[in-house]
């Protein structure tokens, strides 16, 4: 035996304990530092994605702005009171509508003036009366000395000559530049109220000797000739109301307004333009308050009343009984600091621009209540108002002369609390109601944007797919982890957990196409089988329990659960099958309609129900995996000790297994929870996708996520709905994060509580 070489052979172990210890050591720092890099990286992307999102959503709620101010002089030729303002939508020209006929274009910015053009008049006679129609017509009427009226209608023409832009402002005459007879016996016409529109025109005219009159005028144009020939139909309202101070026509051309009196108006059916009626009187403004003006909203449905009180407040029919309407004040607005002078309304959205004695300029939203900004143009009275048509400025005019013109960057004017959460009443509706309608095809649609409806749908199915999941996936993973034999659960498990790999479209597919008709034609079998599935395991557990020994000892222990298989598909085809005799017997054959009938619960065929199922289905393994492994983790030696205590397993599970997985378990259901939450395709395929506020069984829903992936390939970048749908992806992360949080903070408290048991 050589001994020298024994210390080298020493030596040679310890450097390598060394080397192996300092690989060790050094994997031990590697994989440290990468699991910090990754843990803080999943931090550093969680909050990108939020202050990305943050970042689209937070210029719905900013205040509009307003620069490029500027102030000139009348920009006319002529002395004529102005009537309004109005311009093109590039904002480069605005036009002045002079009150005897003048109509001057001009530089939006400077007031340099363009041209000016004076309506052709006969001779001797003068403009007495004007009235502007609806903005988006760009149409205006005038009122004669000899019971006349000329019709007359901007437009700008839009030319590129050598590529680059060139806007011609024109004129043209909807009725012939000849003047239309509106009063036979040719009396000065002391107030007017137009609209006009491809279908016709319609002029309400009070004469110098207070005669009410109604024209109707429809001009046909042959397609050969061209040659233009014009329908009159005209009629009186009798008996005038006294002291008639403004007509207003709807853009329908149905209904006429008649403002009288210090706050008193009348309400005329004119849709038979030979045979008008008085529908109803209104006082609308309170008491001691005079009315001082009054302009009818862009679409011609709504009012919007000013007083000399500087209130402001929103007017529009009401359907009452059957097809009859009443005229009802909807909401109020910030008032003005002084004695509201002149409003003008938006060309396309709900929004108004108010004037008043002060010299101030309020700008308002009428769905969201919104008032947008207040600014102190000078200290005279304003007179004169005008929005361009993308409401993109203003233009002011006050009683001095002196006009003031600005821009405004004003694009989510729709948007605020009240809009987004609370009930909104919206034109043509009965009540107020929460609505999301993001498009539609009518031209004078306003879109509606309230996030209630769809935030309740989430939640309406994520609990319907909660009650579904939770008791099958808990009460499962228990039978699994703490009954079951080790080859049954090593079946069952890796079963269950291949479940979750199944596409949610695929489920979408199945519930919306193969499941929702099922439910339809068995719903009472579907609620028979909820009360007899669960007695039927009751039953049958019973009947094992009471069976000799020499038939329950042929089955193994632990693998009991498998006979109830053959069981549950009995339960569930006896259901169904006796489900049709019940529905014939009590519910006329149809349960569905008879709901509808009898209780007047509408019944839809993709449902709650059926995405409660399918979702369930999707979560439920999720929920079971976690679950189980939490269980089935708990150590041999707390419940070996509970049983030799003298504890059953039926205690041991209740008072120690579950108590120590609590944490695992509440942790599967979260995860559940927020797989619910955040699913989609289920809820796209397997609902009516409707954005309704009902929690009924038997109607559909539509979700957060499963509206943003409905809309967001039809939303414009930066616009309203656009950034609103990344709202409802901000709401989501909100929400998901808090519950998770809460979540972790409850599974951290049982954890604490139980983990010494």
């Amino acid at each position: 035996m050589n001994t020298a070489s024994t210390p080298a052979r020493s030596s040679a172990t310890a450097t390598s304990v060394n080397e192996a210890m300092g690989r060790r050591l050094l994997t031990d720092v590697v994989f440290k530092h990468m699991m910090t890099v990754g843990g803080i990286s999943v931090i550093v992307a969680v909050s990108a994605i939020f202050f990305y999102l943050a970042s689209v959503v937070v210029p719905l709620f900013m205040p509009p702005a307003v620069d490029l101010r500027n102030q000139y002089p009348t920009p006319a030729k002529s002395d004529q009171p102005t009537l309004a303002y109005t311009g093109e939508e590039q904002r480069e020209i605005g036009s002045r509508i002079g009150a005897q006929g003048s109509i001057t274009f001009f530089r939006f910015d400077t007031g340099e003036v363009l041209s000016e053009t004076q309506l052709p008049l006969p001779e001797g006679v003068q403009v007495t009366a004007a009235d502007i129609g609806e903005r988006r017509t760009f149409s205006q009427a005038f009122g004669l000395s000899n019971g006349q009226v000329v019709l007359v209608k901007q437009g700008f023409a839009v030319t590129f000559p050598g590529n680059k832009r060139l806007i011609t402002p024109e004129l043209s005459y909807p009725l012939g530049e000849k003047p239309l007879d509106v009063d036979p016996e040719g009396k000065p016409i002391r107030l007017l109220g137009m609209q006009q529109s491809e279908d016709g025109s319609t002029i309400a005219a009070l004469t110098d000797d207070n005669r009410l009159l109604v024209s109707a005028v429809k001009v046909t144009t042959n397609p050969i000739t061209g040659a233009a020939t014009s329908e009159v139909q005209q009629s009186a309202i009798s008996p005038v109301p006294a002291g008639i101070r403004k007509l207003v026509i709807e853009y329908k051309q149905r209904e006429l307004y008649v403002l009288h009196g210090e706050r008193s108006l009348a309400r005329y059916n004119i849709s038979d333009k030979g045979n008008p009626a008085l529908l109803e009187t209104v006082e609308i403004a309170p008491e001691g308050q005079r009315v001082t003006a009054l302009a009818m909203l862009s679409g011609g449905f709504s009012l919007i009343v000013g007083t000399d009180k500087g209130q402001l407040s929103q007017w529009f029919l009401v359907r009452t009984e059957g097809a009859n309407f009443a005229l009802r004040r909807i909401r109020g607005f910030a008032p003005m600091p002084g004695e509201v002078t002149v409003l003008a309304p938006e060309f396309f959205r709900k929004g108004f621009i108010a004037g008043d004695a002060l010299g101030n300029l309020g700008s308002y939203f009428a769905t969201s209540e919104r008032l947008l900004f207040v600014e102190k143009l000078g200290d005279q009275p304003l007179v004169a108002l005008g929005v361009p048509p993308r409401g993109n400025g203003y233009l002011a005019q006050d009683k001095a002369g002196r006009v003031y013109s600005a821009r405004v960057e004003n694009h989510y004017p729709e948007v605020s609390f009240s809009s987004l959460w609370q009930k909104v009443w919206y034109e043509s509706y009965e009540a107020p109601d929460y609505v999301w309608q993001s498009s539609a095809a009518n031209p004078d649609f306003e879109p509606k944007f309230s996030l209630a409806p769809l935030t309740y749908g989430t939640i309406k199915a994520a609990t319907y797919a909660m009650l579904i999941s939770v008791p099958l996936a808990v009460l499962g993973a228990i039978f699994t982890a703490y009954f079951m034999t080790r080859r049954m659960r090593e079946i069952v498990k890796p079963t269950i957990e291949v479940m979750a790999a199944l596409p949610t479209v695929v489920l979408g597919f199945l519930a919306g196409l193969w499941l929702a008709p099922l439910v339809e034609n068995n719903l009472a079998g579907v609620f028979l089988s909820v009360f007899l599935m669960p007695a039927s395991m009751v039953a049958a557990s019973y009947i094992w329990h009471v069976l000799p020994a020499a038939i329950t000892s042929r089955v193994a222990p632990g693998w009991e659960g498998a006979i109830l298989l053959p069981v549950v598909a009995l339960v569930m085809w006896l259901s169904f099958q006796a489900g049709h005799p019940i529905e014939a017997a009590f519910f006329g054959g149809d349960m569905p309609n008879w709901l509808s009938q009898e209780w007047g619960i509408k019944y839809e065929q993709r449902n709650s129900i059926v995405v409660g199922i399918a979702m369930g289905f999707a979560v439920t393994p999720t929920i079971f995996s976690i679950a189980e492994d939490a269980i089935f983790s708990v150590p041999k030696t707390l419940t070996s000790g509970s049983l030799a205590l003298g504890a059953t397993p039926w205690q041991t599970l209740m008072g120690v297994v579950l108590l120590t997985a609590s944490p695992g378990i509440f942790s599967g259901v979260m995860i559940g929870l927020g797989r619910a939450v955040g699913e989609t395709m289920i809820v796209l395929m397997a609902t009516g996708n409707t954005a309704v506020m009902d929690f009924s069984m038997f109607s559909g829903f539509r979700t957060l996520s499963a509206n943003i992936g409905v809309e967001m390939p039809e939303a414009g970048v930066g616009e309203t709905h656009y950034r609103l749908l990344f709202m409802s992806a901000l709401v989501l992360f909100a929400f998901t994060f808090v519950v998770n949080t809460l979540a972790e903070l409850v599974r951290q408290r049982l954890r604490e509580k139980y983990q010494t048991i």
